[in-house]
């Protein structure tokens, strides 16, 4: 499992660990998570495309999601988010240019701070 997920899977353990009530509403990092996702997709397409290394992106979405036992509505929405990152490259990028190159360092590190964040503030 990659450095960036690593922080986000162990908080999403931890949140787990203390038991978790049956709640109706989304967690409080529901909006991180989303966005991770969606990062996640987007380098599902630009890593190996400008790397040409297959770090699992999907594989690594589907094991993180299925961490953080989300009820069926959730489960779609997160697959969701992953699909439209994913999507919302393709539609820019066919072949690694600078720009794409560019994006695959941004999201990176948007990615690492996310997961840095949901463990500080909520695995804590």
């Amino acid at each position: 499992m990659s450095r960036i997920l690593r922080h986000a899977a162990i908080a999403i353990m931890l949140l787990l660990a203390g038991g978790r009530p049956a709640l109706a509403a989304d967690p409080l990092y529901e909006p991180q998570m989303e966005r991770l996702l969606t990062i996640m997709g987007s380098l599902y397409l630009l890593d190996p495309m400008c790397s040409h290394i297959d770090r699992f992106w999907r594989y690594q979405a589907e094991d993180l999601i299925n961490l953080d036992q989300p009820d069926d509505d959730r489960r779609q929405r997160l697959y969701g988010a992953f699909n439209q990152g994913y999507e919302d490259y393709s539609r820019t990028y066919v072949s690694c240019t600078p720009a794409a190159r560019m994006a695959l360092d941004t999201l990176l590190d948007e990615a690492e701070a996310l997961t840095q964040d949901i463990h500080s503030r909520f695995a804590e």
